[in-house]
């Protein structure tokens, strides 16, 4: 971690108690699951309203004026609620590379969360959902970069949906890359995908990363992919979201 960076703590408790946004929220949070160890790998953090309300509820709030706000809000928050349920695994929270201008500055909030949380930065994962409408793959490259130098893993959410950035694992691969659940859908019926998630393994094999398969929901689908060497999981076979709290998951035998 670069010991250059500054703290700002008043800003911190600012982002920590929502001031700047007219609208309340919180975290369900769902296990990706390492099935070789039988161990959680980390708890994704998922936006839900105050009430249990769903993401589309929040998200929908969000806009220009208050993104900036908003994903400095989420991880704080995150990172205040994965600390007081005494979580111990790695805790990945999503993040908007437009609301990042200077991965340096924008990260001060979220160093000092940690360090007033006492949560070790080490195991904070920081995700990309591929679809988001990024302004240059210059500039997400260099979030990622200075992100990892920072200690942090980096990811990449919904590979596969939509627009596919190779050229971001070009300029700057990620730690982590997670398949679409689109993808993930009865690979084990459907050869094209297969052949698909295939190159994609070999892909992330070459660069040194791993892969998570999310979205999984039957044995099928599971025994399938576990049979290409993947570990990393997540979906309603093992777990649903949990609404403020840890759900323990259940593995497959």
């Amino acid at each position: 971690m670069k010991p250059d960076i500054l703290f700002d703590e008043s800003h911190c408790a600012e982002c920590a108690c929502g001031e700047g946004l007219d609208f309340a929220f919180t975290f369900a949070f769902q296990p990706i699951v390492d099935v070789l160890n039988k161990t959680v790998f980390a708890y994704e953090a998922l936006v839900r309203g105050p009430e249990g309300e769903g993401a589309l509820s929040i998200l929908s709030k969000v806009n220009e004026r208050n993104r900036y706000t908003f994903d400095q809000i989420c991880r704080v928050k995150a990172v205040k609620l994965a600390s007081r349920l005494g979580m111990s695994t790695r805790l990945s929270i999503n993040f908007m590379p437009n609301a990042v201008y200077q991965a340096e500055y924008c990260i001060r909030t979220t160093l000092a969360a940690a360090r007033t949380y006492n949560f070790d930065t080490s195991k904070i994962i920081f995700e990309l959902t591929e679809d988001e409408d990024l302004t240059s793959v210059d500039h997400l490259a260099s979030i990622i970069e200075a992100y990892q130098e920072m200690g942090f893993s980096t990811a990449i959410d919904d590979f596969g949906a939509g627009y596919s950035r190779y050229n971001i694992m070009i300029a700057s691969p990620p730690d982590l890359l997670k398949l679409d659940m689109a993808l993930v859908r009865n690979i084990h019926q459907e050869p094209n995908k297969q052949a698909v998630v295939s190159g994609i393994i070999t892909m992330m094999t070459q660069l040194g990363g791993k892969i998570v398969a999310e979205g999984v929901e039957t044995v099928e689908e599971y025994f399938w992919l576990r049979s290409q060497g993947i570990n990393l999981y997540q979906g309603y076979l093992f777990a649903r979201p949990g609404f403020e709290c840890l759900p323990e998951p259940v593995f497959p035998t």
